[in-house]
């Protein structure tokens, strides 16, 4: 159960931190969802999607993801 997008995939990078558990990463994204303004629909959009296909996921499916954030100029595995 990965259908995690690339986008997905590079805010749990920057949001697991020190706590790189799955309900941490929960936790972290939610937080910071609360400091965004109102008209930051594709980020609000982006962490709502994350926040949810985290929650879907098992800790176990967590676990076993590759986290390696990737800022390619064009945004796509840095190709």
């Amino acid at each position: 159960m990965n259908d995690l997008t690339h986008d997905e995939m590079n805010l749990i990078c920057i949001y697991s931190g020190d706590n790189n558990t799955r309900e941490g990463v929960i936790r972290a994204l939610t937080t910071m969802r609360s400091a965004l303004e109102p008209d930051e629909t594709e980020l609000l959009d982006l962490t709502d999607s994350t926040i949810t296909k985290l929650t879907a996921m098992t800790d176990a499916e967590y676990a076993e993801l590759e986290l390696f954030p990737d800022f390619g100029e064009d945004g796509v595995d840095g190709e």
